[in-house]
């Protein structure tokens, strides 16, 4: 048993590395933001400034009010994405009711593959059905005449986030249920069996088993989210702008893009990533707390 133990440990060594240089060996340049840094020149050469890059950053008008919009595209993202949750959920279970066994396996394998799909080739697809000219939405309403001309559907800056939670959650849905499906296999079946004998139908046996035994793995899911409110992405964001929506699309990570690589401006990026850091840890741990008080239940 010991052996196996360590055969499992040392299949993990691999993961391990990866995620120490990944994720822990670049805090170790979070120490360039007390520099005047400047990417041609070994670190030790620059000037050190201190905390001036936080001054800066803070005595900056635009930069702040650029910050908070950015701020509030995060939020509200981040927020709708963690109001879908429970969709994954009840698909799961309603696709579970589905007695034709290939039906549902067509349906799963569907909702699932959008998930291994690029975000470069989801906004191709967009592109291919919402182009203002050439869309084959926008035509189809023109020649039904239920719109004069096409509409910007992709460039307009109206509902933009509904309009990406809207893609995100197609993307993700059957992905996603895919954790429910495997709650829902420990469900113990003498319960439904019981209930049955009871005269429980179909949406009572749902009602009363099958979702609170799924609300503790929704419950998992929503700390996790949680831990990652800061952390909306980068590539559907940075796909998906343009001059007409920027305002409303740009999310935190999107912003550390184009200040740090496209910006040139390093160390307004950094202390992004910092920030981001510590509000993720604090909210993590709040989230854990909360559950803890709830369910008298840790979470880790």
């Amino acid at each position: 048993m010991k052996q196996k133990g360590f055969h499992l440990f040392l299949m993990l060594v691999p993961f391990i590395i990866l995620v120490f240089l990944l994720n822990y060996l670049p805090l170790y340049h979070w120490r360039a933001v007390f520099y005047n840094y400047k990417p041609s020149l070994a670190l030790t050469s620059d000037r050190f400034v201190g905390f001036d890059n936080f001054i800066n950053l803070i005595g900056n008008k635009f930069q702040m009010e650029r910050l908070f919009q950015v701020l509030a595209n995060t939020f509200a993202l981040s927020g709708l994405s963690m109001l879908t949750l429970p969709l994954a959920m009840f698909f799961a279970i309603f696709l579970s009711e589905i007695r034709c066994s290939p039906f549902k396996k067509v349906v799963q394998t569907l909702t699932t593959i959008p998930n291994f799909i690029s975000w470069v080739l989801v906004y191709s697809v967009a592109s291919s059905a919402f182009a203002t000219n050439d869309g084959f939405v926008n035509r189809l309403l023109v020649q039904m005449g239920v719109i004069d001309q096409g509409i910007s559907f992709l460039s307009s800056s109206n509902h933009v986030w509904i309009v990406q939670i809207a893609w995100y959650t197609w993307k993700s849905l059957g992905w996603s249920a895919i954790m429910y499906f495997a709650a829902m296999s420990n469900i113990d079946q003498e319960l439904y069996g019981a209930a049955e004998v009871d005269g429980a139908g179909r949406f009572a046996r749902i009602w009363h088993i099958t979702i609170p035994s799924l609300v503790p793995t929704l419950f998992v899911m929503l700390v996790l989210n949680i831990a990652n409110f800061v952390n909306y992405g980068f590539e559907q964001p940075f796909v998906f702008q343009n001059v007409m929506n920027q305002r409303y699309i740009e999310t935190l990570d999107l912003f550390v893009y184009n200040q740090g690589i496209a910006g040139r401006n390093q160390a307004a990026a950094i202390i992004i990533g910092i920030l981001k850091t510590f509000v993720s840890l604090v909210l993590v741990f709040s989230a854990n707390g909360v559950s803890k008080l709830v369910r008298k239940e840790s979470v880790f």
